[in-house]
């Protein structure tokens, strides 16, 4: 019988000096894509490091499929694909010489890594690209080569921090397009702190501040616990500020010479709301 895909992080605490970057963190992933959302400084690349075995916790385990990622070490490593935010490739190096030297480094037989590139190259989209330098790339095609090289090893866990930073729409597109296509057979986590990026590519959520977990869970019934509570109103530009002092604001926009808000909370008295459907995002700000 085959062991079932699941990670499972407990008791995950990270220490540096005096400073306590994760602090008591527990989920469980199985197989679909999780976005991990939280502001810049609140842990996301910290567990990332973690998970992908680049650094180590000061205390808490980490299983996958029941068994201790420490004790199984290189087996874990081949099963894990990852891209991190900043990744270099020598400018000079091809998106063929690249994924050979990847390929290599993973291990993965000679015999069979030129079949691999060349089904990888297709699957990201850049076969007609795959003897053109790197430095030739767009940056929504240097991102793809980053997924290229992820998924080169065939991982069951790919792990993605910051992947759509930088990208225009029609990449974004392309790159959810993409994940989506693998979400069936392996663990994805989509590390961002662009709420739009989770909303349009992941189907369970798990949220991180200050280095604690906050919330974790289908976005669709997350985003339910705000309904009701988010609206809309157009205000005097002297009255933005009254709000924002009493309620939590998604964002403002300039309507003429009025200003619309977009607000989470109870209504305001004497004002007139329009009470809208929420988002991902009103759902993170409250």
């Amino acid at each position: 019988m085959e062991s079932r895909m699941e990670l499972q992080v407990e008791h995950l605490c990270k220490t540096y000096r005096k400073k306590e970057a994760l602090k008591d963190v527990n989920f469980r992933l199985e197989q679909g894509v999780y976005g991990f959302l939280g502001e810049n400084g609140a842990g996301k690349s910290t567990l990332m490091r973690i998970l992908t075995t680049v650094d180590f916790p000061t205390s808490g385990s980490i299983l996958y499929s029941g068994k201790s990622i420490a004790e199984m070490d290189e087996d874990y490593r081949s099963l894990i694909g990852y891209m991190p935010q900043d990744y270099s490739i020598y400018p000079s190096f091809t998106a063929t010489d690249f994924l050979s030297y990847m390929g290599m480094l993973k291990g993965i037989p000679e015999d069979k890594l030129k079949l691999k590139i060349s089904e990888v190259l297709e699957f990201v989209n850049l076969s007609d690209v795959a003897n053109k330098k790197v430095r030739t790339f767009s940056g929504g095609m240097k991102r793809r080569i980053g997924i290229a090289q992820a998924i080169l090893n065939d991982p069951e866990i790919l792990i993605l921090d910051e992947p759509t930073a930088g990208l225009d729409p029609k990449e974004r597109i392309r790159f959810s397009n993409i994940l989506s296509n693998m979400a069936k057979e392996k663990i994805i986590l989509l590390s961002t702190h662009i709420v739009s990026d989770i909303e349009a590519i992941a189907n369970q959520l798990i949220v991180i501040r200050k280095g604690k977990i906050t919330a974790t869970g289908n976005i669709d019934q997350l985003v339910e616990e705000v309904a009701g509570k988010v609206w809309e109103t157009t205000v005097r530009q002297d009255m933005v500020n009254a709000v924002s002092a009493e309620r939590a604001v998604v964002h403002i926009k300039q309507v003429g010479k009025d200003v619309q808000v977009r607000f989470v909370g109870n209504q305001i008295p004497n004002i007139e709301c329009r009470s809208v459907v929420p988002t991902l995002e009103d759902y993170y700000i409250c």
